[in-house]
């Protein structure tokens, strides 16, 4: 049989180990696993959508797709597409419209598993045929008849993110040493009364 005070640091490495595997969940974003288009791709033909497809299915409580955009824009920074979204299982999508041949920017974002919001950009070239169907682009962001959604910079997002993150790390790890303090203290007074 173990000792008390070998009894009490087990316990807290059990503890320790809970608290630990119980946060892991919370970190675990969604993460971009592939899109149309690719990143740094050169479109020569339309497709159908523009997708974004991540590791684990999309949170959409609602069902009307709250929290969910991708907005496509050309370099001049006109806006394409009418801004509805569809979500299946892990991909989100929407209708591809595009304007004259050059560089564009799609932006996404989405509601992950855990219930985080992640955002992302994908950079890619049109160089269409010379019987493509273009569109002319819009100078303020398609709505899909109700309010617009922004796609924040993606940068930013991730900065934000970052710093939950490591909020979270801090006070579990602020716990975790609470908690290994009183198992030290508890052993070294359980080691002065055998003494005494």
């Amino acid at each position: 049989m173990l000792k008390p005070p070998v009894r009490i640091a087990a316990s807290l490495a059990v503890a320790a180990a809970l608290v630990l595997s119980a946060a892991a969940p919370a970190q675990a974003h969604n993460y971009l696993v592939s899109s149309t288009p690719e990143a740094g791709s050169v479109v020569t033909e339309l497709p159908e959508t523009f997708s974004v497809t991540t590791n684990e299915a999309l949170l959409d409580l609602s069902g009307s797709g709250s929290g969910f955009a991708i907005e496509v824009t050309d370099a001049a920074g006109r806006f394409y597409g009418d801004g509805c979204t569809s979500i299946t299982d892990s991909t989100l999508s929407t209708g591809a419209s595009l304007g004259a041949e050059g560089d564009y920017r799609m932006l996404w974002q989405l509601v992950s598993s855990d219930g985080h919001t992640v955002s992302g950009e994908i950079d890619f070239r049109w160089a269409p045929p010379a019987d493509a169907v273009t569109s002319a682009g819009a100078e303020t962001p398609p709505n899909c008849g109700g309010d617009a959604i922004t796609v924040p910079d993606p940068t930013t997002a991730t900065a934000v993110r970052s710093d939950a993150a490591l909020g979270d790390v801090l006070w579990i790890g602020g716990a975790i040493a609470a908690a290994l303090v009183a198992g030290l203290a508890t052993l070294f007074m359980a080691r002065r009364r055998r003494k005494a």
